[in-house]
């Protein structure tokens, strides 16, 4: 199954996420907005591994005082668009 997701995060820097997932696999991520090189090894850190796994790794982590983050929002897109079982 391929499929790519494009998400628009809400309540940080970043703007856009395009993401594309084949049979469950991150295979490439582009973020529009944010701090540039935090987000270009994040995406670069994502890239072939599980979709599962990097919401299991992600989920939650907050930006300073805000209830969420640039990773966070990455897990919220994967959330939305692919069947996960919820992280424990």
């Amino acid at each position: 199954m391929n499929v790519t997701i494009e998400f628009n995060p809400q309540g940080v820097c970043s703007r856009h996420m395009k993401i594309d997932v084949e049979d469950g696999v991150i295979r490439a991520v582009e973020i529009q907005g944010g701090c540039p090189g935090n987000l270009q090894a994040i995406s670069r850190l994502v890239v072939g591994m599980r979709a599962e796994d990097v919401v299991e790794r992600l989920e939650g982590i907050r930006c300073g005082g805000k209830p969420t983050s640039c990773p966070d929002q990455l897990t919220r897109a994967l959330r939305q668009a692919l069947p996960l079982e919820k992280a424990q």
